[in-house]
């Protein structure tokens, strides 16, 4: 069944024969458009977004039980990034056709702020990337994110700083509303 570009599927079992939900489609139907979103600031593309999502879903729907509803987010949003991660590395990123631009539902202000923000985030290593995503756009704590990552808080925020110097170095970052350094 599909819920909202993310794939849910019915009558799973733990290998014992005993349903292994316990509200796992539940959680999905919940989180499902969130993850969504980071996926989609994790790879700028919709599409990659919804294959992400559910890579990362499949993969982690085993830990359910083991790291409980609580934890269950930060645990899929961790595999999300290690998974974007082998992606990246095996993918081909040459040309891509642009020729018809997909339909955009917001304003052409902030069509253009959405592409400058991904062109500035794919701009950056997967790392930065990752903690900026995490940090600034999907607004979670330092400590949130870190957990989310497996690293220190003294990592996110180190790489979060680097990034935003990478940005504003390269002029990337210069509209008004762009991620801003909680240090400054």
């Amino acid at each position: 069944m599909a819920t909202d570009g993310v794939l849910v599927q019915q009558d799973r079992t733990d290998g014992a024969g005993d349903r292994a939900d316990d509200g796992f489609d539940a959680f999905v139907v919940a989180r499902g458009d969130a993850l969504w979103r980071t996926a989609w600031w994790l790879t700028g593309d919709a599409h990659l977004a919804e294959d992400l999502v559910q890579t990362a879903l499949a993969k982690s729907y085993r830990a359910w039980r083991r790291v409980g509803p609580g934890g269950f987010e930060a645990y899929v949003r961790r595999v999300m990034v290690t998974t974007q991660s082998s992606w990246w590395r095996r993918r081909w990123r040459g040309e891509r056709p642009t020729e018809r631009l997909p339909e955009a539902a917001t304003s052409g202000a902030d069509l253009d702020l959405q592409r400058d923000l991904v062109t500035a985030l794919r701009s950056l290593p997967a790392g930065q990337r990752a903690v900026l995503v995490l940090r600034y756009l999907e607004d979670l704590t330092e400590q949130q994110t870190a957990e989310t990552l497996g690293v220190t808080v003294g990592t996110v925020k180190s790489q979060a700083s680097r990034a935003l110097r990478t940005l504003r170095a390269s002029g990337l970052l210069h509209h008004p509303s762009d991620l801003e350094d909680d240090d400054e």
